[in-house]
């Protein structure tokens, strides 16, 4: 089952957007993203698409869910990578933690194997990531910060204020 009904924590969310950064660099993309497994964009580093990113990541998802229907009928599990290569743009796609694709779009800067093998590193970094992010979610851990508690604090008693003088 795919659930797309999740979030991500503010450190969580730089720790992978760092990554991606780095992804990008490394590999001389140009662009990366991250698509849920429903479809929904969750972020992305690199140059802006000049295509519908809402459209892309809803067609990625679906890509990926028609690949893991093609290889149970040849008899894998999963396709856990799927490469589109075109004439002058290209698309490196990669599971994580069955549940994340990660997207590299790249050109004729930079080669298939050296995405390839840049991927593979930025992969295990995400699935670590990513992993601990689910269990927090299904732990219902959610992350103390006392600034943020001492602001909603301090906020809630200005509203009542405001209030109390009517």
């Amino acid at each position: 089952m795919v659930q797309g009904n999740w979030a991500l924590f503010e450190e969580d969310f730089y720790m992978i957007n760092q990554n991606l950064s780095k992804l990008l660099a490394n590999s001389n993309a140009r662009s990366v993203m991250l698509i849920d497994k429903t479809g929904q964009l969750i972020t992305s580093a690199g140059e802006d698409p000049t295509f519908d990113t809402t459209s892309f990541a809803s067609l990625s998802a679906a890509d990926f869910a028609a690949n893991s229907q093609i290889a149970a009928l040849i008899g894998e599990k999963e396709f856990n990578t799927l490469v589109h290569q075109g004439a002058n743009d290209s698309m490196y796609l990669n599971l994580i933690e069955n549940r994340v694709i990660l997207v590299v779009i790249f050109d004729k800067r930079t080669t298939l194997g050296l995405v390839r093998l840049r991927v593979k590193k930025a992969v295990e970094e995400l699935s670590d990531i990513f992993s601990d992010v689910f269990k927090k979610l299904e732990s219902g851990q959610q992350q103390s910060n006392p600034l943020n508690e001492a602001f909603a604090s301090d906020a809630e008693d200005e509203i009542d204020s405001l209030f109390n003088d009517f």
